[in-house]
Parts: structure tokens; C-alpha cells; sequence
């Protein structure tokens, strides 16, 4: 894997911190603190690498929960987490 950068690596943190919600879609919407990221392509891109991933089930367009991912967990260092 590439080296994260400074943002990504924020966005990460900030999903550990149950900050990150995201949409379910083919593009989803990533929100930090209810506010739209300020890097849309990073943001998808690290769903679509499955680094972070909604917490539950949602309808197209709604916004759920974010979680880090074991694969985003590698990525930041840490242990795995607890599902």
C-alpha cells in the first residue's frame, strides 16, 4: 500500500474518533462532524480501497455511522479493532 498522506491519514483518525459518516452509493458522500470533507476524491477513495466503511446497513443517499476497516486499521498502525 502507498503511503497515506497527511489528509488521508486525518480522515482515518477522524473515523476512529465516530466523526465519519458516509452515504451508501457507487460515489458515496463522506461528512466529518456533519460537514462535507473538504476532499471528496480522497474520501471516496479510501472507501473504495476499503479502509472505512458504513457501521450498519443504510437506504441509497442515507447517511450512516462510519467505521475504520482492519485493512484501515494496517494502514494507520493500529491493532485491529474490535467489530
Amino acid at each position: 500500500m502507498k503511503e497515506l498522506s497527511r489528509r488521508e491519514v486525518a480522515l482515518l483518525r477522524a473515523t476512529v474518533a465516530n466523526r465519519v459518516d458516509l452515504t451508501r452509493s457507487a460515489e458515496p458522500d463522506v461528512r466529518v462532524d456533519g460537514l462535507p470533507f473538504c476532499d471528496p476524491t480522497t474520501a471516496r477513495a479510501l472507501v473504495h480501497a476499503g479502509l472505512i466503511e458504513a457501521t450498519t446497513p443504510v437506504a441509497p443517499g442515507d447517511h450512516a455511522p462510519a467505521r475504520l476497516t482492519a485493512a484501515g486499521a494496517a494502514a494507520l498502525g493500529l491493532a485491529v479493532l474490535a467489530a
